[in-house]
């Protein structure tokens, strides 16, 4: 009798002790629960990733996430996320069937490694007398020291004094404009231009333009911005490790330098460093050079630091590593 009170209890504490766990990684799992997509336009494209950690030491398995209106639309991007890896899962806000205000529960289901639903919540108010087309701007590809210009229409239809007073930017490289081009009665069009200005950093960006008018209730309508922003001239590798040294001691690597186009090395320089390496005077795609740095700073001790590779001509163009290394005391 003793002994089948005890394996039962011990049962139920390893139950319980589960539950806990489940709950307690459910919750890490999820850092972000909701998201409110404000006032947006009809057509907008309007989408929200919510992360997935995986903190656990076993694989986590997403069987499946359904939602609780068809106005939001769940995307699992990663159905088995590796321990220690982030995952994602992306809501799609349905602007171009859907109307007013409209909101979503979805309800993720997880079979690995404990069995859990997780409730993650969208909401947002899709106004019908504004329309984006397309309903975003995607630069795509382009080359990093290149200006590209994108547009989209901003169709109206409502209040015969309705205008758009300014269209503002979080960053610096992403420069909007606006031009009216149709009033009619209660129709008004605008043309919105986002210029990507040579400077942008390389990579891939996913921002948003917020379009300010003179409504009172709901002035502000975002619009996303994306691209892919790709170097001129790529290094690899971009990290360069030369271990330990001593000041006046060179340390020789090889590195290859690949460009859109054919080009010249004009220069490899790195603060506190001397490059030397030879040069030569051929255009050509790819260059293997092999620079020697050494160190003439005065601190011992680790050194991390950026170095510089440029082209030459009128269409130069640069690119960035990083150099480490031990320099030892003498």
């Amino acid at each position: 009798m003793i002994r089948h009170f005890a394996l039962a209890f011990s049962v139920a504490a390893c139950l319980a002790s589960t539950t806990v766990v489940a709950a307690d990684w459910t919750a890490t799992a999820f850092p972000i629960k909701t998201h409110d997509f404000g006032t947006v336009a009809v057509a907008a494209k309007t989408e929200f990733v919510f992360p997935v950690v995986n903190t656990m030491s076993s694989t986590m398995h997403i069987q499946t996430v359904r939602a609780s209106c068809g106005c939001t639309t769940p995307i699992v991007q990663n159905q088995y996320i590796a321990p220690g890896q982030t995952g994602s899962i992306l809501a799609r806000f349905n602007t171009d069937t859907f109307k007013g205000k409209k909101g979503a529960t979805l309800t993720v289901v997880i079979d690995q490694p404990f069995y859990s639903e997780v409730r993650l919540r969208v909401d947002g108010y899709i106004r019908s007398d504004m329309v984006f087309f397309p309903g975003a701007i995607e630069f795509g590809r382009s080359n990093q020291g290149e200006a590209v210009s994108k547009s989209t229409k901003v169709l109206y239809a409502g209040r015969s004094d309705w205008q758009i007073v300014d269209v503002r930017s979080n960053k610096p490289w992403l420069m909007p404009a606006v031009k009216e081009t149709v009033r009619e009665g209660g129709r008004v069009n605008y043309e919105l231009t986002v210029d990507l200005r040579e400077d942008a950093p390389t990579g891939f960006f996913q921002d948003e333009v917020v379009v300010v008018t003179n409504d009172r209730s709901m002035p502000n309508v975002p619009l996303r911005v994306s691209g892919q922003v790709e170097s001129a001239l790529s290094i690899s590798p971009q990290a360069v490790a030369l271990g330990s040294l001593k000041p006046g001691e060179g340390i020789t690597r090889k590195l290859v330098l690949m460009g859109q186009k054919p080009f010249q090395i004009e220069s490899i320089t790195a603060e506190n460093w001397d490059v030397k390496y030879e040069a030569t005077s051929d255009l050509k795609k790819v260059h293997i050079v092999n620079p020697t740095f050494t160190y003439t700073g005065q601190n011992a001790g680790p050194q991390k630091v950026a170095f510089e590779i440029k082209t030459a001509g009128d269409d130069s163009v640069t690119a960035k590593g990083v150099l480490t290394a031990d320099v030892r005391g003498q």
